[in-house]
């Protein structure tokens, strides 16, 4: 058997070749992998972003929410008084109502006695609503967008 045996300059263009596909593909990931890094860092700065602006509007609701609560209170403060006087107001009606009925019975002359107002019962108790309560509903398609 014969063997060719190939001179040292033979087997350096060889190694030269491999040795150039080596570093090209090294320039290769190198490049590739700046590329992903600086995607990535866009990502992260987009994000960064996007947690300021909602950081922002949490800020705004959070205030609004505040603003509202506060509203509500005065004006459960001022239902609160409401109630008191239409509760006086009806008793006071009930006792002239009465007055009135006796000197009625006394004198024998017909009087004109109004008749209390009926007053729903769900004035004078809030936790009872007027209406049924109704469910909120959200769409669902936009719930997450952002």
């Amino acid at each position: 058997m014969f063997q060719q045996v190939s001179s040292g300059s033979d087997e350096d263009l060889r190694y030269a070749g491999i040795d150039e596909r080596k570093r090209k593909r090294m320039i290769s990931n190198r490049e590739s992998a700046r590329r992903s890094r600086l995607k990535k860092q866009q990502h992260l700065d987009e994000l960064i972003g996007q947690v300021v602006k909602l950081r922002a509007e949490n800020a705004e609701l959070e205030k609004r929410i505040e603003a509202a609560s506060g509203l509500l209170g005065g004006v459960e403060a001022e239902n609160d008084v409401l109630r008191a006087q239409v509760k006086e107001l009806t008793e006071r009606l009930t006792s002239l109502n009465s007055v009135l009925e006796v000197v009625e019975e006394v004198s024998g002359l017909r009087m004109d006695i109004p008749e209390i107002p009926e007053i729903p019962e769900n004035l004078l108790e809030p936790w009872r609503l007027p209406c049924p309560a109704q469910l909120i509903v959200a769409s669902s398609s936009n719930l997450f967008q952002y």
